[in-house]
């Protein structure tokens, strides 16, 4: 089996799958207890030849040939689905130096891809962010600009589920165990003085652990309740039939709250600072656009998502699931701290230290030449 490494730069078609991740070598989620659940295939849209990604041109950045980035096919990622696509502002700020996107399924295998070297930067969620600083004792990688606020939500069967008291003694559906929405949704549980082994997901709820993709049949099928999931697939449950009883937005400070960041592999912010900065110019400037203009920042979006999974999402899903999303360049990192905290509170990760997971110099200088005020690390940044 070739290694992670070798898969990057090895040519291919447009679009492919890669081998299954080597399970003795998959970064754990928080506490590193997913057993033998995958986390997924890894995609690499070509860096040649897809219509779809934008031509590089100009000087090279750093004398850097390419830079290699990871994001989900989700609309909580909608920084990189809009960014990196035709037009997009990313290779702009690039010029000459290549953006080879690579598509995920989940946190955990993008950042053993982040380890091995497989990819420079990405976007993901903060739990694996917190677990992969966790895990490498604060050497491998940094947070260095928010992306998305917001967009995920409780999802129930309103035939069985009528108030929020009924979620006791029901089926419901979290992405992974430890993942951002799983931490969440055990937190809440507990707020509601209710007890379920983090683990096993038994106790007064059934916390099953389900993929997103086969969420929505599961729930057709009426194997489980409801879910707490990030959009589309919440979006998705509604249109089946499933009832939004609970915003997550709703239970933090200003409706705000971290759910995709983007992070670099710390050695390549050290050996590649403008290649970041150019990055970082191109997502601010993404943010900006999609800001400016939503309903075209809606198609470009749904366009993204009908390369990367051969199909646009339906007008009643993804018109809900953009309203319920916020671009951000501010980390929000409060949040991100609190969110560690309820993994803490769960279970599921002894108390860490994350002072240091921010460098927002990059982003606050690029910031600044945009005529905006700097961002915050919380007292989690460097200095």
């Amino acid at each position: 089996m070739p290694s992670a490494a070798s898969r990057a730069t090895s040519p291919s078609r447009r679009r492919r799958t890669t081998r299954p991740l080597a399970a003795a070598a998959v970064l754990p989620l928080l506490i590193g207890a997913l057993g033998g659940c995958g986390y997924g295939s890894q995609k690499k849209t070509d860096d040649t030849g897809s219509s779809a990604l934008p031509a590089a041109g100009g000087k090279k950045v750093d004398g850097l040939d390419k830079v290699k980035v990871g994001y989900f096919a989700n609309l909580t990622h909608a920084t990189a689905l809009v960014g990196l696509r035709k037009g997009g502002q990313i290779q702009q700020a690039l010029r000459g130096t290549k953006v080879a996107p690579y598509v995920f399924n989940a946190g955990p295998s993008e950042i053993e891809a982040l380890n091995a070297g497989s990819i420079d930067m990405g976007w993901i969620g903060p739990s694996p962010s917190i677990n992969g600083y966790v895990k490498s004792h604060g050497s491998n990688l940094k947070i260095i600009s928010g992306s998305v606020s917001g967009g995920v939500k409780l999802v129930v069967n309103p035939k069985k589920i009528k108030t929020l008291d009924d979620v006791k003694g029901k089926k419901i559906a979290t992405p992974q165990l430890g993942n951002t929405q799983d931490v969440a949704f055990l937190n809440w549980i507990a707020s509601k003085g209710w007890k379920v082994d983090a683990q096993s997901g038994k106790g007064d709820v059934s916390v099953v652990r389900s993929d997103n993709k086969v969420t929505p049949d599961a729930y057709k099928s009426g194997s489980i309740d409801g879910a707490w999931v990030p959009e589309p697939t919440a979006s998705k449950l509604v249109a089946e039939g499933g009832k939004t009883l609970l915003d997550e937005s709703s239970l933090w400070p200003d409706k705000k709250f971290v759910i995709t960041n983007l992070i670099v592999k710390q050695s390549f912010l050290e050996q590649h600072p403008k290649v970041v900065e150019a990055v970082l110019r191109g997502s601010v400037k993404t943010n900006a656009w999609i800001k400016a203009n939503p309903d075209k920042a809606k198609a470009a979006a749904n366009a993204a998502l009908k390369e990367e999974t051969g199909k646009p999402l339906p007008a009643n899903v993804i018109d809900p699931a953009w309203k319920s999303i916020q671009v951000t360049d501010d980390p929000l990192a409060s949040t991100l701290n609190t969110e560690a905290e309820h993994a803490v509170k769960a279970g599921l990760l002894e108390k860490p230290d994350l002072k240091g997971i921010y460098d927002l110099t990059p982003l606050n200088k690029v910031l600044k030449s945009e005529g905006r005020p700097a961002v915050s690390a919380a007292g989690l940044g460097d200095q």
